[in-house]
């Protein structure tokens, strides 16, 4: 049956979900207060990855946060402020670094993000886009033995779920990656994480769904929800109202404010990252994360990418050089023929990621209200998870059986 679906949200995670409705037949409104070219679906770093199957929150992140919290150049760093839902979701991040949550979070992530490669790959395949997309797999490149060991316990247990893992020395790097000069140890090798270009892939996608009906309102914000018996009659922006069947929130890290309005208290903190282009030619072939510096290294369609930290400062778009030259500093070390430019950098930007608590994404319908689906707080992952998430939200409205189990990513779920 046809419905009326309103999409809040226009990034990977809206779009998605609105390129499988439309599959559906549904008549799709997306709404964004952006003018579809900006955030952080442009500026990450363009993996599908089944191999980050381990929550963010983890046995000893907050020991780390709390040295990192001294080193504005740190990988995380979590600018203390005295809000109460700031205070609230530090609280529930903290209650959910424990090996109890890491385990729980293993299976459900590693399903998701094999779905969506899936996904990924059955767009590529169906003719509707020509989108950069290549399955190399991912280098986790490590200087120490200590870090080498840490991940190679990570790439076992990966092992262990199904995945194909490789622990490679320094010298058998050379053979896979002979055009560049590295500065490690070893690496341990994930054979099935992808990447694609998100520059490429999202402008694609916004001209499909304008091709086939998709109702796309740019620079528009969401201001209000009219809410009557737990169902949402209108969604109400800055120029106009909206009525529909069902409603979706992919708003990322603004999703809270309007979940509110439903009294829905949504933990969700903003987590900044960073992205430097390098477009020359560099040697890279394979992506890869710089373990110790927590950098993702990604050879795009036409430029190496540069991507990292995590910054929990609320809401905000300003660049902090400091960070981005600890992203130039780190990318240098590991690759020390490698030398980003001031120009590059002069050219850095930055996008905001959705943290939910415990590492997991919410997707599903609250309680709260009969007729919203909530799509956020992917963390890292919303590129790899944007497909997946679509499918399993254009199967909520449908009322199908869904492809995964949604229990874990419920939005009611406590902490």
């Amino acid at each position: 049956m046809e419905k009326n679906i309103v999409i809040i949200g226009g990034g990977i995670i809206g779009l998605s979900t609105a390129y499988f409705l439309q599959k559906e037949g549904h008549q799709v409104t997306v709404v964004d207060k952006s003018n579809f070219s900006s955030g952080a679906s442009y500026v990450n770093a363009g993996y599908i990855t089944p191999s980050h199957f381990i929550p963010l929150a983890s046995p000893g992140i907050m020991s780390k946060g709390l040295k990192w919290m001294m080193n504005p150049a740190s990988p995380f760093y979590m600018k203390p402020r005295l809000n109460a839902d700031f205070l609230k979701w530090v609280w529930a991040f903290k209650n959910s670094a424990t090996k109890k949550n890491v385990e729980k979070g293993i299976v459900p992530l590693k399903d998701i993000n094999l779905l969506s490669r899936e996904l990924y790959e059955a767009m590529k395949a169906s003719g509707d886009f020509s989108f950069h997309y290549e399955c190399k797999g991912l280098l986790m490149y490590y200087k120490t033995d200590k870090a080498g060991e840490k991940e190679w316990q990570v790439g076992q247990r990966g092992i262990d779920e199904g995945l194909q893992v490789e622990h490679l020395s320094g010298e058998a790097l050379k053979a896979i990656e002979p055009h560049v000069t590295l500065d490690v140890k070893g690496a341990v090798y994930y054979y099935d994480d992808a990447h694609t270009t998100p520059t490429n892939f999202m402008p694609q996608m916004v001209h499909y769904l304008k091709a086939n009906n998709v109702t796309i309102l740019a620079n528009e914000t969401v201001t209000d929800l009219e809410v009557s018996n737990k169902t949402i009659k209108k969604v109400k922006t800055n120029t106009r109202e909206l009525t529909a069947d069902s409603v979706v929130l992919a708003a990322g890290t603004w999703s809270p404010m309007l979940s509110k309005k439903l009294g829905l208290s949504l933990k969700v903190e903003a987590g900044k990252g960073y992205r430097i282009n390098v477009e020359r030619q560099t040697g890279i072939s394979i992506p890869s994360v710089l373990c110790e510096a927590k950098v993702a290294v990604t050879p795009m369609e036409g430029f190496t990418r540069f991507a990292g930290t995590m910054e929990i400062g609320g809401i905000n778009q300003n660049l902090n050089p400091v960070r981005v030259n600890a992203i130039a500093m780190a990318a240098e070390n590991y690759f020390p023929d490698l030398k980003i430019t001031a120009e590059e950098k002069a050219q850095a930007a930055c996008g905001l990621r959705p943290l939910s608590p415990d590492g997991l994404p919410y997707i599903g319908k609250s309680k709260v209200c009969d007729n919203m689906i909530i799509a956020t707080g992917h963390a890292m992952m919303g590129w790899s998870l944007g497909p997946a998430t679509g499918k399993l939200v254009s199967e909520i409205i449908a009322n199908k059986k869904s492809s995964l189990d949604l229990s874990p990513f419920h939005p009611d779920r406590t902490f």
